[in-house]
């Protein structure tokens, strides 16, 4: 696999350092399309999703569970606000 170029390189040093906000851009989309969202396996994509992205904002794995389990927008909503209100902080990073 060929090197990246410089610019390859700032592009994504600058995607990760900003991750978190993109994450929590993510979220609040997520809750629109949650509530405008017909269907079942749509439902349950948007629902992982979801998951995933509270877990990288630091958001505890019960409150997931039960935020997943209930599958409330209203729920992710008032996590959304938590999350912005700095009320849950992403995990450190790992270097592997």
């Amino acid at each position: 696999m060929p090197e990246r170029s410089k610019y390859q390189q700032k592009v994504i040093k600058r995607f990760y350092d900003n991750r978190e906000q993109i994450d929590q851009q993510r979220l609040s989309e997520l809750v629109t399309n949650l509530f405008l969202a017909e269907g079942k396996k749509k439902l349950a994509t948007l629902w992982e999703k979801a998951s995933e992205t509270m877990l990288r904002l630091g958001v505890p794995q019960s409150r997931v569970d039960h935020v997943v389990a209930q599958a409330d927008p209203a729920m992710l909503a008032e996590v959304v606000k938590e999350v912005e209100g700095g009320m849950h902080h992403p995990r450190p990073k790992t270097n592997k």
